[in-house]
């Protein structure tokens, strides 16, 4: 009795397509939920990546420019008053500002500092909305595919019993196949989570330390234009 149910057993299909066309439709729904967020996941992340290395490239090149020597207005003449990248913008917002609050007679008009710095935080949360899309996606996945995964493991026993009850019978041939399949959707939930959940520490942390060069670089122009206020 024992060889049948082994040599029985050893005629089912425990590959992954086989344990998932197997598996009741529940299970399947959830598998392909979780391939479908993994797969959004890592689209995310590979576009993340190559946002932040061409976003510290360009604050680089630009960076080199603008502590060339080259006076301000010459650079922001060069760039324009609406540059593609995200360093050349802060930094267009508050040449721009600067040039408006001069009069025609040549003063300034009063409050100049406050706009310029309140211009370059708008453009500088612009930016930061840009970097920062797509990583809530990664934290959501992260935090609940283990749990979609497991329900899927539940609802897989679930079903393993009431074969079981049904067929009156708990050789391996009936437990083995359902407990399977439940199984795979808990491995498949973290297969899901695990990069999320370690590029989105990742991409958080890129991403506040390119906001930090933005404001620092922001810092940095504001007490330039302020020496000139005040010279």
């Amino acid at each position: 009795m024992e060889a049948e149910t082994l040599a029985a057993a050893s005629e089912i299909d425990f590959s992954l397509l086989g344990l998932f066309l197997r598996a009741t439709f529940t299970v399947k729904l959830v598998m392909i939920s979780l391939l479908v967020a993994s797969f959004w996941s890592w689209s995310i992340i590979v576009q993340k990546i190559m946002q932040y290395r061409r976003f510290r490239a360009e604050a680089d090149a630009f960076d080199r420019a603008f502590w060339s020597g080259e006076p301000l207005d010459g650079l922001y003449d060069t760039i324009g008053p609406d540059p593609d990248g995200a360093a050349e913008k802060i930094f267009a917002a508050g040449m721009t500002e600067w040039r408006r609050s001069h009069r025609d007679d040549g003063d300034l008009i009063p409050g100049a500092t406050a706009r310029i710095d309140r211009s370059m935080d708008v453009a500088i949360a612009k930016e930061a909305e840009k970097l920062q899309k797509g990583l809530p996606v990664l934290a959501t996945v992260g935090s609940t595919a283990p749990f979609v995964g497991l329900f899927g493991t539940v609802f897989g026993i679930m079903h393993s019993f009431i074969e079981i009850a049904s067929q009156q019978n708990t050789s391996l041939v009936v437990v083995a196949p359902g407990i399977a399949e439940a199984l795979l959707a808990t491995g498949i939930g973290l297969l899901a989570a695990i990069p999320a959940v370690i590029f989105y520490n990742k991409l958080s942390a890129d991403s506040d330390r390119i906001l930090g060069g933005y404001e620092a670089f922001a810092d940095e122009f504001a007490t330039i234009l302020s020496r000139q206020l005040d010279s």
